[in-house]
């Protein structure tokens, strides 16, 4: 038996599935991710992505840090994928309990899932760190330098920079969704950006799926990986 075939099994007979995805789950969408070969890290800056999404440095550059937000992050005309659809029909068939991400394009929604928990937060809230005010990503997009508020305040992007904590609700309901599931399917990410990797740690069933296209230092952990794109091998077992 293949592994998307006993993935797809496994699929059929549970009714208590969490999916926790990464960047990989938004690539196949034309969104690059940080790590991989076509990542934002082999292309060229001032400043490595990495030090440019900080909380220091978006504080101190902000207007540079707007500069690569804009052009970047905010790929505001990318579509869901197979991986995305298919885990929404999985929700709506009540076989998916939750929908665990790392990613902050808000893709997962556009799909049609409902219960998205944003570890990182999402490019579609913005808010006046003055008088709390939101804002839609298009209005980030659309305007120029550092985004002002009406009432004059500056307006930030609600995604967790690095050097900042994730928020404490949404980490405790992912800890909740993945020890309570039965089948817990890990995609598109490397498991190499913490606190948010830990969340595997809570995981208590013996039907860990491993989904990425290279291998993961938690592969040996999994009790079915496959090293294949994400939306193909949805495609195939849903």
């Amino acid at each position: 038996m293949t592994g998307t075939e006993q993935l797809k099994q496994w699929i059929e007979a549970s009714d208590n599935i969490v999916f926790f995805g990464g960047a990989g789950v938004s690539t196949e969408s034309g969104i690059p991710d940080f790590r991989s070969v076509d990542g934002l890290y082999h292309q060229k800056y001032d400043y490595p992505p990495e030090t440019i999404l900080s909380h220091t440095f978006y504080m101190e550059k902000t207007e540079e840090f707007y500069k690569f937000y804009r052009d970047k992050m905010l790929a505001l005309d990318a579509k869901p994928n197979a991986a995305h659809l298919k885990l929404a029909e999985l929700e709506a068939k009540g076989k998916l309990k939750a929908v665990v991400t790392q990613n902050i394009d808000g893709l997962h929604q556009a799909a049609g899932s409902k219960n998205v928990l944003e570890l990182h937060g999402s490019v579609h809230r913005n808010y006046c760190r003055k008088c709390g005010r939101l804002y839609d990503a298009s209005y980030i997009k659309e305007s120029t330098g550092v985004p002002k508020c009406a009432c004059g305040g500056q307006i930030k992007p609600d995604v967790v920079l690095y050097e900042e904590g994730l928020d404490d609700v949404t980490m405790q309901s992912a800890i909740h969704f993945i020890s309570q599931a039965e089948i817990l399917i890990i995609g598109g990410t490397s498991l190499a950006v913490y606190p948010a990797a830990g969340l595997i740690d809570f995981y208590k069933g013996n039907k860990l799926v491993l989904i990425n296209k290279s291998a993961t230092p938690l592969d040996r952990r999994a009790d079915l990986v496959i090293q294949a794109p994400i939306g193909e091998v949805f495609q195939q077992v849903c």
